[in-house]
């Protein structure tokens, strides 16, 4: 018997690289940027005919002052609560 007993080689080594820490202004943007890109997906969702801002945005073209003194009411009843 001798005692040179050799380990082989990993198998999994040099395959995954440890990846280098992100600084934290490069996560706090890609964070801002998935952000946005969420709102934004959402706006377009909400614009598509028969949802609720493609409503809001018809009854503000076929009666502006309406739409305003809803608004301004709905602002109204909101202040009062705080």
């Amino acid at each position: 018997m001798t005692d040179d007993d050799t380990m082989p080689p990993y198998i999994y080594e040099g395959i995954d690289p440890v990846p280098e820490p992100k600084s934290t202004i490069a996560e706090v943007s890609d964070t801002v940027k998935q952000t946005v890109h969420r709102i934004g997906d959402a706006i377009e969702t909400g614009k598509k005919p028969g949802m609720p801002l493609s409503l809001l945005a018809n009854m503000a073209r076929e009666a502006p002052l309406g739409s305003l003194l809803a608004a301004f009411l709905l602002g109204m009843a909101v202040a009062r609560r705080r």
